[in-house]
């Protein structure tokens, strides 16, 4: 069993609903990372920034961005990971792939859709819940908003890892900074949050805030950086381990069941 994993998270500006220009520059992206990853992080909706024109950016789902995803994670031996729009039986899903290094996948539809921004008018929740095996570690997927409900993100399956691809304001990233601090404390896993910068099409601005946080809550990436971002960093099963054997904060944790 693999005792770390490396993990690299992007932090970019995106072309607003240009599926193309973003393929293509995270494509650059990628070549740039220095030496061996494991696992490749992208924002929310990389392809087109935080749109509710899903009828016209929407992909199906052997669509053009995952035959790119299966194509960088096969030419970079790693697996990637991030969500964009797919159509599904006249239904929209701001859907999360994990790709693996060979090809498969799993997906993850967000469960909590921003009503805030009208994403519950455009797309449809997802209603499971996906827990990844990789190279020994459980890791958890969410998208966004999902990071406000911590009942969602429960850690019941003693994940490793708890993964947020996002497309969060600035105005709203004291939130961010903390909630993403605590979902790491309570479960005592890993968290990484992935987020954008810049622009978008609708006028909101990203600051990115990127980060990694350990079991512990310490923040083990560059903290608070608010430019565009390519960073690696290692996680450590013997670090969960350790603190979760010492500290047992979760096996005095409520057992419950959602409906």
């Amino acid at each position: 069993m693999q005792k770390t994993l490396t993990v690299t998270i992007i932090q970019a500006d995106l072309h607003w609903e240009n599926p193309v220009a973003n393929r293509t520059q995270f494509s650059e992206k990628i070549k740039n990372i220095s030496g061996k990853t494991d696992l490749i992080v992208l924002p929310e909706m990389f392809t087109t920034g935080f749109t509710m024109n899903a009828e016209k950016l929407s992909e199906e789902d052997n669509g053009e961005t995952l035959q790119w995803m299966i194509s960088e994670a096969k030419k970079n031996n790693a697996a990637i990971t991030g969500s964009i729009i797919i159509s599904e039986n006249n239904t929209f899903y701001n859907r999360l792939f994990f790709v693996f290094p060979n090809g498969t996948y799993k997906i993850y539809d967000k469960r909590h859709t921003f009503t805030l921004a009208g994403e519950d008018k455009t797309y449809t929740a997802g209603t499971q819940r996906l827990i990844v095996d990789y190279k020994g570690f459980k890791i958890c997927p969410l998208i966004c908003y999902d990071l406000r409900f911590p009942v969602w993100a429960r850690n019941t399956e003693n994940y490793d890892l708890l993964l947020y691809v996002a497309n969060w304001p600035v105005k709203r990233i004291v939130a961010w900074d903390v909630l993403l601090k605590a979902r790491a404390i309570e479960n005592m896993s890993y968290c990484i949050g992935v987020n954008r910068v810049g622009l978008d099409g609708t006028g909101h601005e990203y600051t990115g805030h990127s980060a990694v946080y350990d079991v512990l809550g310490n923040c083990i990436s560059t903290p608070n950086f608010e430019k565009e971002l390519i960073e690696t960093v290692v996680l450590e099963k013997e670090h969960i381990d350790t603190h979760r054997k010492h500290l047992q904060f979760l096996n005095d944790r409520d057992h419950f069941n959602l409906n």
